[in-house]
């Protein structure tokens, strides 16, 4: 699991927005923070890197929201003395660069085809990486993950895993190849959100996952059914939190903890899941819904899915048994809402409604498991916790800043 702290913070807990209007001079300032000067220019520029990465909102606040942020951000680094130098400058811009495979000298030439200067994208990636050094330099020493804790949430036997139910919301934002930066950029605005309500809107407008529909929320699921680096990340947030980017296969994630009921009586963790996948052309389409309908009526288990698949393409019907880990997260979400017999057609792939039927729920762990390090579930509850510090922190610079129009 990989995730893109500097980004996440850059854009994470950012003051109300105050309307900007650059009128006449583009280069006089627009909004001063401790007297230092926003200007007009620096927003429509701002503005036009915003929307290269497919930035929901509206543009022109989110442009002077994140300026007047980097200003406070920039500000408390120096106070510190923390002055990155030109060459990490550099290395940061190539380091972003490389999230679409591209070098820092071809993305600025894909900047300079959408009229925006370099001076934009050094900005950008100036403010994220210092402000990532200065929340590590301020703070790190604060955070802690003990082998315990690395052991709890690699373990799928944990105490907690045990008996505890999880509501919580989901925003998927898919992410194919080239596109990662722009989908970072989107997750890293939702990790910002604050409250179930603005939480379930972004879902409406930017999640690609089937609940969508529903403002991304799902209904109680047992926290030890959940994928090992899904349950690394909800396990430090509490009730109301929205949690950092997490980066899948294909996609980056957000989540927000509604709930936590440690009360319930949950099997222990199965190890392997068997499932079935049957597929209906047509997507989510009425006449697709309907035949699924039909074949959810005539199915009580796995088993009977090969009479309804008799004569068509052996492609059609697809059953497999995988470790839980092995499992693309996209189906691990949905297989962890079922029950087993129970049926999903939440799903569509290549054009094709998904049948997916929880046939069984094993405990013994085949071998290859694709389990997450311990590294990456260390630094996952790290870089939560230093999330949770930044957020504050950023606040605490909003709060006491003197944000004013000349």
């Amino acid at each position: 699991m990989r995730v893109f702290f500097w980004l996440f913070t850059l854009l994470a807990l950012i003051a109300p927005a105050v309307p900007a209007a650059a009128q006449g001079n583009p280069f006089r300032p627009v909004v001063l923070v401790n007297d230092l000067g926003v200007t007009g220019f620096e927003i429509e520029q701002r503005k036009r890197f915003l929307a290269l990465l497919h930035a929901p909102g509206n543009l022109d606040e989110e442009a002077e929201k994140v300026l007047i942020a980097e200003r406070v951000q920039m500000q408390a680094a120096r106070a510190a003395g923390m002055v990155l130098s030109r060459e990490q400058v550099k290395l940061a811009m190539e380091e972003f660069a490389s999230r679409a495979d591209m070098t820092a000298d071809q993305l600025l030439v894909e900047l300079a085809n959408a009229e925006i200067e370099p001076q934009t994208l050094r900005d950008f990636v100036e403010a994220g990486a210092t402000w990532r050094e200065l929340v590590r330099a301020r703070f790190a020493g604060r955070v802690s993950v003990s082998e315990a804790e690395i052991d709890h949430a690699l373990s799928p036997l944990s105490d907690r895993g045990r008996g505890t139910r999880v509501l919580f919301s989901e925003i998927v934002i898919p992410a194919p190849p080239g596109q990662e930066p722009q989908a970072m950029a989107i997750a890293a605005q939702v990790s910002a959100l604050h409250g179930e309500a603005a939480f379930a809107e972004a879902a409406r407008s930017v999640s690609a996952a089937g609940s969508r529909t529903e403002g991304g929320r799902l209904e109680w699921m047992a926290l030890d059914t959940l994928p090992a680096p899904l349950r690394a990340v909800l396990e430090p947030l509490a009730p109301g939190e929205v949690s950092q980017p997490v980066t899948l296969q294909g996609a980056v994630a957000v989540f927000l903890l509604r709930a936590i009921d440690e009360n319930g009586h949950v099997a222990t963790l199965p190890q392997a899941i068997d499932y079935a996948q049957f597929l209906i052309p047509g997507g989510q389409s009425a006449e697709a819904l309907a035949e699924a309908a039909r074949v959810r009526a005539k199915v009580n288990r796995c088993g009977d899915l090969y009479g309804v698949a008799k004569g068509l393409p052996e492609a059609r019907l697809l059953r497999e048994t995988r470790p839980q880990g092995a499992i693309p997260a996209e189906l691990a979400r949905e297989l962890a809402r079922l029950d087993t017999g129970e049926i999903s057609t939440n799903l569509t792939r290549d054009g094709n409604l998904v049948v997916l039927m929880l046939c069984n729920r094993e405990r013994v762990l085949p071998a290859g498991t694709a389990a997450p390090t311990r590294r990456e579930v260390a630094n996952a509850l790290i870089n939560a916790r230093l999330a949770a510090y930044a957020e504050g922190y950023l606040a605490d610079l909003l709060a006491a800043a003197i944000i004013r129009r000349p």
